[in-house]
């Protein structure tokens, strides 16, 4: 869970801040968990939950919710064949991505979830989370490119 956290607000002190209050704020909800999903994924969603919430606070940039920024979703390629790059540059690459592009990448990649999703996590458009999906890889490459 700390992991999750730590994907998303991208500070190992605000993580732990993170945690604690999803688990003060899951202790205090136990009897709201219906058990449609496993404890596990209940308690994931609230850290996500918590994570993002955090982050909203704190920051006062945020992409314009329209259709002016939506990119056409490219179709799928096996980009990683001969992958040069090691897991320590793409994880430094992904903790500089700006805070929309790692929240997406991250809820996509790392979490599984799907675009729906994140749109309603992050209260964006699904069309939002896509093109910020594919702003954050086009990022991603240029930042490895560069040798981050």
């Amino acid at each position: 869970m700390y992991n999750v956290g730590f994907r998303i607000v991208n500070n190992s002190e605000e993580a732990e801040d993170v945690l604690q209050d999803a688990f003060i704020s899951a202790f205090n909800n136990l009897e709201r968990y219906r058990g449609d999903s496993t404890f596990g994924a209940w308690l994931k969603r609230i850290v996500i939950n918590k994570a993002i919430n955090y982050l909203n606070k704190k920051k006062p940039e945020r992409m314009p919710d329209d259709e002016r920024w939506d990119v056409r979703e490219e179709e799928a390629v096996d980009e990683f064949e001969g992958f040069p790059f090691t897991v320590e540059k793409v994880r430094a690459a992904i903790e500089a991505l700006p805070y929309g592009y790692r929240s997406v990448i991250s809820l996509y990649l790392v979490e599984g979830y799907d675009h729906g999703e994140i749109a309603e996590i992050l209260g964006i458009t699904e069309s939002t989370s896509k093109s910020q999906f594919n702003r954050a890889k086009k990022k991603l490459k240029e930042l490895l490119e560069g040798g981050i």
